[in-house]
């Protein structure tokens, strides 16, 4: 296999006219990958992306062709996919204030030019699901910035704007639904969309996992303050205690501890979802 591109988490391979993806174990926050794995990582997400892909083929189509034709060595970790003409803009729906859109909407009142009504406070569930865009930049090119519907449309058009906009909010609806059948909050979740060779648009890369959105328990739930996050959040507050650190490369070292706690919020929120023990 050619190897095409490494990012953050995932090595991308050309292989006989299809993409094989495959998800290492190494973690990001703020942009930068840390020098410590977590163990299982890249393959909790590759198949909880399986599953929701799954669960919403119904809804949107995918990019994957098998998760079983992949090389050996990659056995649990890799997804044989079309190749997509990707859109250069991160989907993102959510339906809780937190993290960037809390900053924004504190600035401004609203995240991404979506206006929200006042007096939210971190944690809030919105009135309903909303669209909140940003830039896709490059590794090590800087961050990506919120987009207004109006930017979206200025990039790809009327019609394609549309449609992420549509596609967006109903897996995040549908994801939504099914996770709260499993005690399970999903805060805001990112996806990708791109072009297969007949036009079609299709999810693509993973989907509704801890990496890519915000899970938390819906039992311990509570607006107003930190929830307990089922996913990577629970990395960056504890990069938060770090009076040594930027934010910028190198990462630092992950506490042996912090790396189980981790991992474990991943298995947790796999077996929760699926219903299934992690092996």
């Amino acid at each position: 296999m050619e190897l095409l591109h490494s990012g953050k988490v995932r090595e991308v391979y050309a292989d006989r006219g299809d993409i094989v993806l495959v998800a290492s174990d190494r973690i990001s926050i703020y942009d930068v990958i840390l020098p410590t794995p977590v163990p299982e990582k890249g393959k909790i997400l590759t198949q909880l992306s399986l599953w929701w892909f799954e669960q919403l083929a119904d809804l949107v189509p995918n990019h994957v062709i098998s998760s079983t034709d992949v090389p050996a060595e990659f056995a649990g970790r890799a997804v044989r996919c079309e190749r997509l003409d990707m859109v250069m803009v991160e989907c993102i729906a959510r339906g809780y204030l937190a993290g960037s859109g809390l900053k924004e909407y504190e600035r401004d009142g609203a995240v991404s030019g979506v206006a929200l009504p006042p007096g939210l406070i971190e944690g809030s569930d919105l009135p309903e699901p909303i669209f909140t865009p940003t830039t896709k930049v490059a590794p090590g090119e800087g961050h990506d910035e919120f987009m207004t519907y109006a930017d979206v449309e200025s990039a790809v058009g009327a019609d394609v704007a549309a449609e992420l906009r549509r596609i967006t909010l109903e897996v995040y609806r549908r994801g939504s639904q099914i996770a709260a059948g499993n005690g399970i909050i999903i805060a805001d979740t990112k996806i990708e969309l791109g072009f297969a060779a007949d036009g079609t648009l299709k999810l693509g890369d993973e989907l509704l996992t801890p990496d890519s959105s915000r899970f938390w328990s819906a039992d311990e739930w509570k607006p107003g303050g930190t929830q307990r996050y089922l996913d990577k959040q629970f990395l960056r507050d504890w990069s938060g205690t770090l009076t040594d650190w930027d934010r910028t490369d190198p990462g630092p070292e992950i506490p042996e501890a912090v790396v189980e706690a981790t991992r474990n919020r991943y298995i947790e929120v796999y077996e929760r979802l699926t219903g299934d023990t992690w092996r």
